[in-house]
């Protein structure tokens, strides 16, 4: 909680005064981010829908540009999303889903030797590796880090 009011300018404790509890804060930290990655998902696939090669690396380099920015939400993610009450956890987990539909269409299109239900594993396997940023280390720049996270997860989906 200190870590969350630090970064809204305020005590952890202050928060309280905003909020009914931490499952209120953490829906309100959680729905606006997976509301955004699914629309920016969303936009970078609709710039691109006449090359399925264009749009998985306009999405990798959205996801990954959101991983590297944001360590801390995703690792509030992995830690606090099944403790929340089963509503909001629905709907996070829907949007989530529908952000992961726009990476199957687009791998669809690239590889159509892939079955949807292929795509998919592909698709949560590509997030794993680019949300693996709350546990990297500061011992690479962060350019090269997002070089690495690119190339490891463009070749994951790709084979190359």
């Amino acid at each position: 909680m200190d870590d969350i009011g630090s970064a809204a300018g305020v005590t952890g404790p202050a928060l309280y005064h905003h909020f009914a509890g931490k499952e209120a804060m953490l829906v309100a930290a959680l729905i606006p981010v997976s509301e955004g990655l699914l629309h920016g998902g969303k936009a970078r696939v609709s710039q691109h829908h006449d090359d399925a090669s264009a749009a998985l690396g306009d999405l990798i380099d959205f996801h990954v540009e959101f991983a590297l920015a944001n360590p801390a939400v995703i690792a509030l993610h992995l830690h606090e999303l099944d403790r929340l009450p089963d509503e909001p956890r629905r709907q996070i987990r829907r949007l989530q889903r529908l952000y992961v539909e726009e990476w199957v269409g687009v791998l669809a299109t690239l590889r159509p030797e892939l079955e949807a239900a292929e795509a998919r594993v592909l698709a949560h396997a590509a997030f794993g590796l680019m949300n693996s940023t709350p546990f990297l280390g500061g011992e690479v720049d962060r350019r090269r880090r997002a070089a690495l996270l690119r190339d490891a997860t463009i070749h994951a989906l790709t084979g190359k």
